[in-house]
């Protein structure tokens, strides 16, 4: 009986799984034609913030990216579907005050994703860019390559894109009596410790991306915790 309820669970997991990969491979079509137009905005706004133009040194460089620029528009768009897909799957399994509790912060994870995507293409990456530009001089002249400068943005806004589901984590912790309130209220110098180390890990080593990410992402466990607070 037990093997039959785990091999159900599976079957259900493979479904949602199914689904969510599904809905990408749908999606990677259409968006892969609009990321010429996406990548043309992006170099027109480096061109603007610098006053530089960006440069390709290989024939499938461009190419390559394009690709990556539909995938990261692919899963930014459709990840409120699959977290939808992977809540239903855990839904069964939960009673119905939990299920109430997971449907009230389903939909708050994809917003808290995109929102993260948005903060850093529009308020961190043009500081990061002006950081960077601030190092030329009459003898040092900056030539940025498309693909690296494209590939930090792309990996720095999934970065913030999972960093901005902090406070759903603290809220979850706490309302979920994992942890309790005053707990974390002690523990928020351990806090700022882990949120530096994650900032360092998830961007490049220089010290204003780092506080970029980090100081937000602090904010928003504040914030996580105020929510926390309200519903005792």
């Amino acid at each position: 009986m037990e093997q039959e309820t785990l091999v159900s669970h599976l079957e259900a997991l493979r479904k949602a799984l199914i689904r969510s990969f599904v809905a990408l491979a749908i999606g990677i079509v259409p968006l892969f034609l609009a990321s010429p137009y996406v990548l043309d905005w992006f170099c027109e706004q480096i061109r603007l913030q610098g006053g530089v133009a960006l440069h390709y040194f290989s024939p499938m460089e461009v190419f390559l990216l394009q690709l990556k620029v539909a995938a990261l528009l692919d899963c930014v768009l459709f990840s409120p579907y699959i977290a939808w897909n992977l809540w239903q799957f855990v839904l069964p399994a939960l009673y119905e005050k939990e299920k109430r509790f997971v449907r009230s912060i389903a939909g708050l994870t994809s917003l808290l994703f995109i929102a993260g995507v948005a903060f850093c293409l529009i308020v961190c990456f043009p500081l990061v860019v002006q950081f960077g530009m601030s190092f030329a001089g009459d003898y040092l002249q900056p030539v940025f390559g498309i693909s690296n400068i494209v590939s930090l943005a792309l990996w720095l806004s999934l970065a913030f894109g999972c960093m901005f589901q902090f406070p759903l984590v603290t809220y979850a912790l706490i309302r979920g009596g994992i942890v309790k309130y005053e707990t974390v209220c002690n523990k928020r110098p351990y806090v700022v410790v882990i949120v530096l180390l994650l900032a360092a890990l998830l961007t490049p080593p220089d010290i204003v991306s780092q506080l970029i990410l980090g100081l937000p992402t602090y904010l928003l466990f504040e914030l996580g915790l105020l929510a926390a607070r309200c519903h005792k």
